[in-house]
Order: structure tokens, then C-alpha cells, then sequence
């Protein structure tokens, strides 16, 4: 295992530095044991969420899984598709990561591959996972608490995750805890192409000799965190690349030696082949609906355990009579979290009235379907106790969708018009700012009063909703929504 925490990108970390990295593996191995020396057999199964949509199969760790040099094959007679399989490193980290990793899926499936889904956060008994999940409960905790204190918010969460994890220290400590992870890579084919949607899965992946690493690097703030030395880089935006290629400010004013050519890649942005592939057909329908006075619809995406709940119910409240008087209709995903819906439905009444889809994956897909030609009024509402459709709805639903409202975060990326709420971390703030630039989304309304205004706009000034629209369809012309195929294609011929 090559040490990559001592020098990154040719630039050497302090002694104190190196210290601090080996006691924070150190700290992690007394409290969740050591097993970098045991083989985890990986088990193949298909996903019974996604897999008929994305042709996603899943490892899973199985102790009967029979082995031999170049073949694991499980008691359902499944093996590695060596010619055409791609694995999809990832963790559960909120929602966002899952999404990436399915829009790298969809992709790869588009183009005739086989994606394998890889959570190394649900490999609860390796200390791998146990290290990940340790981590996820911090971040988790600290995002929860960041929307219900300002003084939190602003003092430590928004420096945490604009300039805390830029530091290239901090990404030293972060190489050597990932050497805890790698055990569950023993068993894997060390030239199959593996593409991470977080940073962790990569560098883990790096450590245990896979030879083929694409990083696919989320949001638009270049941070340490996301560097994984050994692996391509790929970014979704051209200042990205900017800022990743000379390591900017990740040392303070110090000037870092750069990445080389060979270790970063633009592609564009990571989304999904059912979505790209109908961009124009589906923006064609929005603005036909706005021309013709059809109710706008809206989509709610709320992650995060409901950490902007109190700006959503503004939300939700503000659009009431408009949805009344048939001039909007609300989508309200919850994800898998059912508490957030019985709070909302405990401050909002009306919610009460909402057409549920709680679940019933075979209900929503119905919905999803449908929508995209049919008319819709009214409210419906969204929840899945399984994570990959409580993610997936959100993607299923927006091809109906006229306007996406969520926190600045990876669906700033998506083909789709947006009305961003205020963020939730610093580095988020970035995904707006080139959203609006490219003219697919608003600018971030900071507070619940520009927030309104902005719905107010998109329901009474058309011209909003159309010029996005028109602007999507031009942004696709020239591939920036093509990040995902990019993604795979690199990842292939690595």
C-alpha cells in the first residue's frame, strides 16, 4: 500500500501534519478494529429498485461467495462482467452521492455496460464502514444543526465546509483513514473500471491497487476533501477545473505545485441518460404549459433529515391559493424520511388533502409516467422507505417538473429550471452561481422572503420558465449536461 498522506501532487506535508494523519488512523483502528489483513468475498445481486431501469447489480458482501483467480462467482451463478462491467464506488452520505451514482449508472447502462453498485457505507461490519458511518453521523448531525442555529451556521458549519475541508492537510488525514477501507477490495478484479461519486471510495480504491480510478468530483468549490491522488479527476464545470488544476487556496496563499494534464478531466455535468435524452421533448412540454396557462408545477426535493423544513412550510403555505385557483401543482418528495411529511402535515392542514404515494414504487413509477402527457392538479406526495427510490423519485418526477426547488447542492447540476433556497454549507453556493450563469436556475434566495418573490415570478411572469427552458436546450447542444457518458467512456479506456 503506497502512503499518498506524506506528499500530495508533489507537495510535502508538514511533520506535525503526517503525526496528526496517523493518529486519527490510529484512533479509528482502537475503536473499530483493524481488518486490512481479511478478504470479504463479494456476493452479485440485482437491485430490485433500479435494476430493470438502470441495470444496476449490487455487491454485497457474502462469506459463501466461492473464489478463484479470475472469477467470484455467487450460489445464483452471477459473476464479474469482465468485458462490460463497470463498478460505481460509492457511499450514503445524505442523497446527493446516491444521485451521482446513479446518473454514472445510467450512463454506463446507456452505453452497454454493466454498472455494479458499490456502498462501502453499507458494509457495516468491515471497519471501513464502520469508519464511514461514524463520519456520515457527524456531517448528518452538523448539517441538522447548521438550519436550526445561526450562530452555529455562521461561526462553524459555513467555515467547516468552505475553507476546512479546502486545506490539503486535511485531505492527507483523510488518504490515511482510507486505508482502513480497503479490505472489501481483495476479492475484485484489479483492472475493472471503477468510477467514485465521493472521494472516500477512490481513494480506498487507489490504495488497494485498482488500476482503473475515475474520481467524479461533486459541486463547483475545488476542495482537498475531493482529491484522491492516482485517480482521474473529472469536474462538471470549467472554473472547477481551474481551481482543482492548481490546487487553488488550498493551502492559503501558499502556491502549490499544480495537478498535471494527465490527472483531471472537464466533462460537463453527471445526469442521467432518461433525462438528457429528453431534454428538448420535455422542455418543449414545460414551456407549452407555461404559453398555455396550464398550472406550473413544482417539485420539492427534502433531504438532509428536513433540515430547511420551516422554509419549505413557507413554501408550501405561499403556494396553497395558487394551487387552489389550479395555477400551480406541488410535487413534495420527502425521501425516506416520513417524519419530515407528518411535521409538515401537522403545521399544514391542507396537506392532509395530498394525493400519497408512500411506499409504492410501482405507484409512483404509475405517477411518474403518466404525468409527462397527462394533466395534473393538486398535491402529491412522495416517500420510500428504500434509499434508491427515495432518491429516484426525485429523477422520475422532474421530467413532469417545471421548477425544481432545492438547496443549491448536485441537483443545481440537473437539466431542469431551478429556484434555489438558501444552501446548507458554504461550498454550495458555487452550484447556483454557475446555474444561474448558464441560465438554467435562479440566483440562491438567502431567506424566505426572496424565495416567494421567486415563485411569484415563475407563476405570473412566463417568460422566466421559458427563457430557462430555451437556455437548457442550447446548454445541451454544446454537451454540457453529457458529463455522465463522459465519465464512463474515460473510466473505460483508463
Amino acid at each position: 500500500m503506497t502512503d499518498k498522506s506524506s506528499t500530495i501532487f508533489g507537495n510535502k506535508m508538514p511533520k506535525k501534519v503526517i503525526k496528526k494523519t496517523e493518529k486519527s488512523k490510529k484512533r479509528f483502528m482502537k475503536k473499530f478494529g483493524d481488518d486490512q489483513n481479511k478478504n470479504y468475498p463479494i456476493q452479485i445481486e440485482t437491485n430490485e429498485s433500479i435494476g430493470d431501469l438502470l441495470g444496476v447489480e449490487n455487491f454485497v458482501i457474502n462469506e459463501s461467495c466461492v473464489q478463484d483467480e479470475n472469477l467470484i462467482q455467487n450460489e445464483n451463478n452471477k459473476s464479474f462482467d469482465l468485458e462490460k462491467g463497470l463498478i460505481v464506488g460509492n457511499i450514503r452520505m445524505g442523497f446527493g452521492h446516491y444521485r451521482i451514482s446513479m446518473a454514472i449508472a445510467s450512463a454506463a447502462h446507456a452505453l452497454g455496460y454493466t454498472p455494479y453498485w458499490m456502498d462501502l457505507n453499507s458494509y457495516k461490519n468491515t471497519t471501513g464502514g464502520k469508519v464511514i458511518n461514524a463520519q456520515n453521523e457527524m456531517y448528518s448531525f452538523g448539517s441538522r444543526l447548521s438550519g436550526k442555529s445561526k450562530l452555529f451556521n455562521k461561526f462553524v458549519w459555513e467555515p467547516v465546509n468552505y475553507e476546512g475541508f479546502r486545506k490539503i492537510s486535511y485531505n492527507a488525514a483523510d488518504q490515511k483513514n482510507a486505508e482502513l477501507m480497503t479490505s472489501v477490495f481483495k476479492t475484485i478484479p484489479k483492472d475493472m473500471p471503477f468510477v467514485a461519486t465521493h472521494v472516500w471510495p477512490a481513494q480506498a480504491a487507489i490504495h488497494a491497487g485498482m488500476t482503473k480510478v475515475v474520481n467524479a468530483i461533486p459541486d463547483n468549490w475545488p476542495m482537498a476533501l475531493h482529491l484522491s491522488e492516482g485517480s482521474l479527476h473529472t469536474v462538471q464545470t470549467h472554473s472547477s477545473y481551474l481551481g482543482y488544476r492548481i490546487l487553488n487556496g488550498m493551502n492559503k496563499k501558499e502556491v502549490l505545485q499544480p495537478m498535471k494534464k494527465e490527472d483531471i478531466a472537464y466533462t460537463g455535468h453527471y445526469i442521467d441518460h432518461e433525462l438528457v435524452s429528453n431534454i428538448t421533448k420535455d422542455c418543449d412540454a414545460r414551456i407549452k404549459r407555461a404559453t398555455t396557462g396550464k398550472p406550473i408545477r413544482f417539485l420539492l426535493t427534502i433531504g438532509g433529515a428536513g433540515a430547511q423544513k420551516e422554509i419549505f412550510a413557507s413554501i408550501i403555505s405561499y403556494l396553497l391559493p395558487f394551487i387552489e385557483q389550479k395555477k400551480a401543482v406541488l410535487y413534495i418528495n420527502v425521501g425516506d424520511y416520513k417524519n419530515v411529511w407528518d411535521e409538515l402535515t401537522k403545521e399544514i392542514q391542507e396537506l392532509s388533502k395530498a394525493h400519497t404515494y408512500f411506499d409504492d414504487w410501482k405507484k409512483t413509477r404509475d405517477f411518474t409516467n403518466q404525468a409527462i402527457e397527462n394533466e395534473v392538479e393538486g398535491i402529491y406526495a412522495f416517500h420510500h422507505s428504500n434509499i434508491f427510490e427515495a432518491v429516484y423519485a426525485t429523477n422520475l418526477l422532474m421530467r413532469s417538473t417545471d421548477v425544481l426547488v432545492t438547496k443549491p447542492s448536485e441537483l443545481a447540476f440537473y437539466p431542469i429550471p431551478k429556484l434555489f433556497i438558501k444552501r446548507v454549507g458554504g461550498h454550495e453556493m458555487w452550484g447556483a452561481i454557475h446555474s444561474a450563469e448558464i441560465g438554467d436556475g435562479t440566483l440562491e434566495c438567502q431567506d424566505i422572503p426572496h424565495t416567494l418573490q421567486m415563485l411569484e415570478l415563475f407563476i405570473k411572469d412566463k417568460d422566466v420558465l421559458i427563457s430557462m427552458c430555451e437556455n437548457i436546450k442550447k446548454n445541451n447542444e454544446n454537451e454540457i449536461y453529457s458529463g455522465a457518458y463522459k465519465v464512463v467512456e474515460l473510466a473505460v479506456k483508463r
